[in-house]
């Protein structure tokens, strides 16, 4: 097989590429993924794609090929999926403390990403760090549930495949739709998943806000922290939520404005040890939990709630 009639229409430079359909772009999501074509292509893809953008049927037939490929997660009540594929670079990585501040409140939380990152912290030596060790298969998931703990597994455990295309990253030296379609990976099957998506620049925020509708999907859409789909703890971004396709106005949230007064007591190193101990601090309640992530825990409990009675 190959991609080669693909790499035609989207490899054309970032003014006369065409984007696909849904089905063709789950055609050739489906053979890289596979390992069906030469390592050339799918650089050639990597690249191509990087320079024209996803289009949003582009990024549903993405998904759809790679949900086909992905390890499911059996639940019997809503789940918040958290992605994290971005870690901290001069902030600290507070994704675990949003993820296990939710677990407190009785959510069920699935986090899911790297085992490292070359460049970064990532959530999963903060967990590490935190005594909570990474989820080898889905009854890891269920058992960490039982204990009222989120659950963190691997993207090379969800989908080794899609793990082999994220590392095309560190050949190429940028990321890829590999990068982009992990962060909209819902694995939950048998209930309802309420999706964080971050984004860093308004064109791809616009993108993601129509995937959110035509996918369907419950989504929490906010202006990343370095990427991490965590409210920046000094400043409340912009929150963005949708049920099932449907904007709720009721859930969303403006951005704060205007000076700030004050400024949360955060740690000034980002290694995975120092985040630990602050995150263990917080949830002990020897420090405030920051005021913009307490008002994204608080809409995300609503949007839980919402989707566990209906």
């Amino acid at each position: 097989m190959s991609i080669a009639p693909y790499l035609k229409e989207i490899g054309r430079g970032h003014a006369g590429a065409r984007s696909l359909s849904v089905d063709q772009a789950a055609d050739l999501m489906a053979q890289v993924l596979d390992r069906s074509v030469s390592e050339l292509e799918i650089g050639a893809f990597a690249l191509a794609m990087r320079i024209k953008g996803e289009s949003c049927d582009e990024l549903l037939g993405f998904g759809r090929a790679l949900a086909e490929r992905c390890l499911r997660i059996p639940s019997d009540a809503p789940v918040i999926v958290i992605p994290s594929y971005n870690g901290a670079r001069r902030l600290p990585n507070l994704t675990p403390l949003l993820a296990l501040h939710l677990a407190q409140r009785g959510a069920r939380v699935l986090v899911h990403g790297p085992l490292h990152d070359r460049t970064r912290v990532s959530s999963a030596e903060v967990f590490n760090a935190l005594g909570h060790a990474p989820c080898v298969d889905a009854l890891g998931v269920a058992q960490a549930w039982q204990r009222g703990e989120p659950a963190f597994i691997a993207t090379v455990v969800l989908s080794p495949t899609l793990q082999a295309l994220l590392d095309v990253r560190w050949v190429v030296g940028l990321r890829n739709s590999g990068h982009t379609i992990a962060k909209l990976l819902n694995p939950i099957q048998g209930a309802a998943a309420m999706q964080l998506a971050s984004h860093t620049h308004p064109e791809f925020g616009a993108l993601m806000a129509q995937y959110a509708e035509r996918s369907g999907a419950s989504m929490m859409l906010l202006r990343g922290t370095e990427g991490e789909a965590v409210a920046d703890a000094r400043r409340l971004p912009r929150l963005e939520v949708w049920l099932r396709g449907q904007r709720q106005e009721s859930l969303c949230s403006a951005a704060q404005d205007g000076p700030l007064n004050t400024l949360p007591a955060l740690p000034t190193a980002i290694d995975a040890a120092t985040v630990a101990g602050y995150i263990q601090q917080v949830l002990a309640g020897a420090s405030a939990l920051p005021a913009p992530i307490q008002q994204q825990a608080d809409r995300l409990m609503q949007a839980h709630d919402t989707l566990r009675a209906a």
